[in-house]
């Protein structure tokens, strides 16, 4: 079954502690009484990228930063909203858009820094194009990643949507399904566990990564960088904007060092969007 935003946020909050690493001083960050600034990230690749700003570049820029790692996509932003983190990057800006509006938030988009492309992965067929009549495909289950997924197949030709489906479709809005797919809609952390069971699944990056798998290696279809509105973005909550500390990790996060560690590190499956 399909999930909103809000579905999951109060199992999230409960697991709040055991899902945050990197640091918990009471004394830091977010209000903390010192010029820290917390950020929020899943740990592929955000968790990466952030953790070589820090380690090579922060202290540099005269910028202290601590990173607090989550392993699902709902807590990072309550965190945010709450004042618990002073800002997270992991997701994309319809993602973004859409929590916002399910959950009555005030997040708003600072800088892109990198596209981690969604992939198709499978253990059964070599190229998307070989699935089988009635096969199994399992999709995110929270509304922007299922329509991303989604889209991913239809640029590809093997299903069409509805037309004028947006970021929120669903399986709904396919049109066309020439091989009579069957789409299982499954929480986005538990899809790489899902690929002995289904035909194929489509996976976002970072949870990609996390399973061992190499989006520009393993995936069976891969989306492109090319007009892309999915880059993964530093966020904070509306008025942080200008926040010095903010504004110096923004610099950073679009740098030519981090480009080049992007770009040396992910060797294609995660792709940068600025250049420093």
């Amino acid at each position: 079954m399909r999930k909103n935003l809000v579905s999951s946020a109060a199992a999230a909050l409960a697991l709040g502690l055991a899902l945050t690493a990197c640091g918990s001083g009471s004394d830091s960050g977010a209000g903390g009484g010192d010029d820290t600034l917390v950020v929020g990230a899943t740990p592929v690749p955000a968790g990466e990228v952030l953790a070589y700003v820090k380690d090579n570049l922060a202290a540099d820029a005269g910028l202290t930063l601590e990173i607090k790692e989550f392993t699902d996509y709902v807590l990072p932003n309550t965190a945010l909203q709450e004042g618990s983190l002073d800002a997270n990057l992991y997701q994309n800006e319809p993602y973004l858009d859409d929590f916002n509006e399910a959950k009555g938030t005030d997040l708003v988009p600072v800088v892109k820094a990198y596209l981690p492309p969604m992939g198709v992965y499978s253990k059964r067929v070599a190229d998307v194009a070989d699935l089988a009549d009635g096969a199994t495909v399992a999709v995110p289950n929270d509304t922007t990643n299922e329509g991303r997924a989604l889209k991913l197949l239809a640029a590809e030709g093997i299903i069409t949507l509805k037309d004028g489906a947006g970021a929120d479709a669903s399986p709904a809005d396919v049109a066309e399904n020439p091989r009579n797919l069957r789409f299982k809609e499954l929480e986005p952390a538990q899809l790489p566990r899902s690929l002995d069971d289904v035909d194929a699944a489509v996976i976002n990056n970072n949870f990609a990564q996390d399973a061992g798998l190499n989006p520009a290696k393993d995936a069976v279809l891969l989306e492109s960088a090319e007009n892309n509105p999915y880059a993964n973005l530093l966020a904070v909550k509306r008025g942080n904007e200008d926040d010095p500390r903010v504004e110096k990790l923004a610099d950073l996060l679009t740098s030519a060092d981090v480009r080049k560690f992007i770009e040396d590190k992910y060797q294609g499956s995660v792709l940068p969007v600025t250049a420093g």
